[in-house]
């Protein structure tokens, strides 16, 4: 079963899936500053456009490209900056 989640008042849109490789969303955040919490691990993936990225501990931001991963731990908030319209995967762990 395919389930669509929407935050943000539509700023963030993704589409959810489960199967035999566990949970994955893919998504689209428009230009704007996010917040997210974790409740398991989260590897997230840029796909297209950019996110600026400010992890759990960390004081600086870090940019992400397309192809380039980055690993949230459970239980954590992290900041993430879109400067233009982004595509993202997320694999729950």
């Amino acid at each position: 079963m395919i389930k669509v989640n929407e935050y943000f008042d539509g700023t963030v849109k993704s589409l959810a899936l489960e199967n035999e490789d566990g949970r994955v969303t893919v998504g689209v955040m428009a230009a704007g500053e996010f917040e997210f919490g974790t409740s398991t691990i989260e590897y997230m993936t840029v796909v297209s456009g950019s996110m600026t990225v400010l992890l759990p501990g960390e004081t600086a931001w870090k940019t992400f490209r397309p192809y380039e991963t980055f690993v949230v731990q459970a239980g954590q908030r992290f900041g993430v900056k879109t400067g233009q319209p982004s595509a993202y995967r997320c694999i729950y762990k």
